[in-house]
Formats: structure tokens, C-alpha cells, sequence
């Protein structure tokens, strides 16, 4: 039988009613805290089970309020801005983020998410690494600890791991028919690992938007990096000159396109439109600037904070998927008339 999982100071403040700030004066056996409120939460203590000892109440005071956050690839400007919005906003309410990168490695996830439910995290944030994550997924069940998937779903028990990203699909239509009204008429969809669930999210918008146009589809799938975006830029010159413009599946692909253009003298915004996705501070300090599908990363991580601590705080657990808004932040890549 799986271990149940050891109450925290949110647990006990839910039971008795008050903050976790609260609790916390109490453990800490704080005068300012009058006595009636003192009981009341002693005896959600009790209850619960939890164990009042100094050396337990300090470890507790420690991890109470810690939410876990594992991202995939931190390296990606994009994860550091959402990281930086997302603990911005847990501090503010009082809880504190404890971040760790799996660098799309499963085996690294599971080993990281063990560690955060031994270390007692009341909730844990992760944009999963792709594999055979059934190991970390499992245990975060088996410890109770509320879990929300983020930008990325490979376990499909919605129910138990809700799911929240941006609409994938919306900002790559978007994106597409934008280009075609800009004159493209052989679009490529550059970047995205084959077969992987958000590549094929992605490139879906790109081919409806072409199939309502009655146009041909061209797709260049590969890592989602700079070098592959400025190899891609080659290629195209080199073997598909017919290609006059580019969606792709990231900004750091873009990016690494754009490099790879002003490598081989073709001017991008003129010669080739280029949208990226994910519109992450630096595209719009590039030269040409960079067009780009606006995920509103702040936005997303102040939602997901308010999400977790709604569902710690009031046990609002969120709907099993969520979809944010997007939309297309126009500039000098896909726009001659600027």
C-alpha cells in the first residue's frame, strides 16, 4: 500500500480556517496569536497528524508553501521568462519556487520529482520531459501532491494532472495566413522534433491554414535550436529556393534562421518572410526584428501561480485543460512595409 501522504502547515490551515501564516505563528509559538485561534489550529493538528515537535515544526515551517517547478529545457529564454513570472508572483502570495531543469532527460525527471516529494513540496509545476515518464507521473499520484502539467501533456490522466498551454493551434493559423496575405506562396513549417505531440499541435494550424488556401505544405522537422534553424536556412537557399517564407516551430529557430539568411546575403523581410513562436523578449531586439506568435509568457505564469495556490489554498482543483490565448506580434521579418 502507498505511503499517505505527510500533512502540511496548508493542509492544517485549510482545516482550521485561517492562513498559513497562521499556522506558521503557531508552530513558532508566536504571543501575537490569540488563544482561541491557537486551539482551533492545534486541534487541526491533532486531527491530522500532524506531529508537533520543534524539530518537526521547523522542517515543516521549511517546506510549507514550497512548490516544485520542472521544466524540460531551461536553457530556452522562453521557460526563464515563464520561471522568472511564475515565482515572481508564488512569492508574493507567500509561497516559495523551487525550480529544477531535466534537460529532456526522463531518467534525470524522475530522480528530481522523488526528491521534491521527499523534500515535502505542497504542489509541483512540470513541463514533462518526453519518454517513459510513467515513473515520475505514478509517484506524484501515489504522494497526493497536486500536480499540473504545463505547455506540454505526455501523461493523459487530465483528471489527476491538469493541462495548461498556450493555443497552439490558433497561433500557427494565425501565423500562416498572415504570410500568405503578405504574398507567400510556398510556406515551410521549419523546426519541431517528428511525432512529438506539441510538433504536431503546432504544425496543424500551419496546414489547415495552407489545405483553406489550397496551398502545398512543406515541412522541415528538427531539433528546436539556433543551429538547426541556421542550417535550415542553408538547406532552403541551397535546395528549395522556391521556399519564400517560414513558420517556425520556436523562436530560437527563427532566430538561428535569421542568422543564417544574413549568412548568405538574403535579405529576410524582403527576399523571405519569417514568423517565429513564442515571441520571448529578445525577438524584438533582433535586426530585422522578428515576428512572432505572443504566448504572453508573464501572463501565463502569474495565471498558473494563481492556479496553484487557488487550488492549495480553497481546493479548486483546475479544469483538466486550459487553453491560453495567442496572438501575432507583426514586425520587420514578415512585414516589407516596415
Amino acid at each position: 500500500m502507498a505511503e499517505k501522504r505527510r500533512p502540511t502547515i496548508i493542509d492544517v490551515a485549510r482545516k482550521a480556517g485561517v492562513s498559513k501564516s497562521t499556522v506558521s505563528l503557531v508552530l513558532q509559538n508566536n504571543p501575537s496569536v490569540r488563544q482561541s485561534t491557537r486551539l482551533l489550529v492545534l486541534e487541526a493538528m491533532s486531527d491530522l497528524g500532524y506531529v508537533y515537535n520543534r524539530a518537526a515544526a521547523n522542517m515543516r515551517m521549511s517546506n510549507a508553501g514550497l512548490v516544485g517547478l520542472v521544466i524540460n529545457d531551461l536553457r530556452n529564454p522562453f521557460f526563464t521568462e515563464f520561471a522568472t513570472s511564475l515565482q515572481m508572483t508564488l512569492s508574493e502570495a507567500g509561497y516559495s519556487a523551487v525550480i529544477a531543469n531535466t534537460d529532456e532527460n526522463p531518467q534525470i525527471q524522475s530522480q528530481v520529482v522523488s526528491s521534491m516529494i521527499e523534500h515535502g513540496v505542497s504542489a509541483l509545476i512540470i513541463s514533462p520531459a518526453y519518454g517513459d515518464t510513467a515513473e515520475s507521473f505514478d509517484a506524484l499520484e501515489r504522494a497526493g501532491i497536486p500536480t499540473m502539467q504545463l505547455l506540454r501533456s505526455v501523461d493523459k490522466r487530465w483528471d489527476i494532472f491538469p493541462f495548461l498551454a498556450p493555443d497552439y493551434v490558433e497561433g500557427t493559423s494565425l501565423a500562416t495566413h498572415h504570410l500568405i496575405k503578405q504574398g507567400a506562396k510556398r510556406i515551410a513549417f521549419v523546426g519541431g522534433l517528428e511525432a512529438r505531440a506539441i510538433t504536431e499541435e503546432r504544425k496543424s494550424g500551419y496546414l489547415k491554414a495552407l489545405k483553406d488556401e489550397k496551398l502545398e505544405p512543406f515541412i522541415l522537422t528538427g531539433s528546436a535550436t539556433r543551429d538547426f534553424g541556421r542550417k535550415a536556412a542553408k538547406k532552403l537557399l541551397q535546395e528549395h529556393p522556391e521556399i519564400d517564407a517560414a513558420l517556425c516551430f520556436n523562436d530560437l529557430v527563427a532566430l538561428g534562421m535569421l542568422s543564417g539568411f544574413q549568412e548568405h546575403q538574403c535579405a529576410v523581410g524582403k527576399d523571405f518572410l519569417l514568423v517565429g513562436f513564442d515571441d520571448i523578449e529578445d525577438v524584438a531586439q533582433t535586426f530585422p526584428s522578428l515576428s512572432s506568435i505572443s504566448c504572453n509568457i508573464a501572463k501565463i505564469g502569474e495565471q498558473t501561480a494563481a492556479t496553484i495556490i487557488n487550488w492549495l489554498e480553497h481546493g479548486t482543483k483546475p479544469s483538466a485543460e486550459t487553453r491560453t490565448s495567442v496572438s501575432l506580434s507583426i514586425r520587420q521579418s514578415s512585414h516589407n512595409s516596415f
